[in-house]
């Protein structure tokens, strides 16, 4: 039987909670193949207009250890930073995420990632899945250092 398994991240950052919000929760579809395309090759809308109930597929790269990926957005406050959504993907049952993004007082941001799967065949799964939204939550930061206009 498989089981469920959990992990959290908690990422600091130069970057402010809103715009690093926008572009990690809100436009993650457009700057992954762009940023990361070893983690995502490409993606597109399937519906929505990226609010509650929308729905991106995602085609995997190699980094990521699954071949493609659905994700649905279940909550989404962009006032406050925080979105959970649920992915569909080959190996897994479900998988929900949860990003919570809170201003520090320098200006920067924490964000915190939780994700919770069940249905996991295989344990190494889970850390690769861990370790790519560690490098993707870096490389958004670095893009939004690089670009100081992006996301305001």
């Amino acid at each position: 039987m498989a089981s469920t398994n959990s992990w959290t991240l908690e990422l600091e950052s130069k970057v402010s909670a809103p715009r690093k919000f926008r572009a990690v929760a809100m436009d993650w579809h457009t700057l992954a193949p762009k940023l990361a395309p070893h983690i995502v090759e490409s993606a597109h809308h399937v519906e929505g207009d990226g609010g509650v109930g929308s729905v991106r597929h995602y085609n995997c790269g190699s980094a990521i250890p699954f071949n493609v990926m659905k994700k649905k957005v279940e909550f989404l406050d962009v006032d406050k930073c925080e979105c959970r959504y649920t992915l569909e993907c080959d190996g897994v049952e479900t998988s929900t995420w949860s990003i919570k993004m809170k201003p520090t007082s320098n200006g920067g941001s924490v964000a915190k990632v939780e994700c919770t799967s069940k249905g996991v065949q295989d344990k190494d799964m889970m850390l690769k899945a861990k370790d790519s939204a560690a490098e993707m939550f870096k490389n958004v930061e670095a893009y939004l250092i690089a670009n100081p206009d992006a996301y305001n």
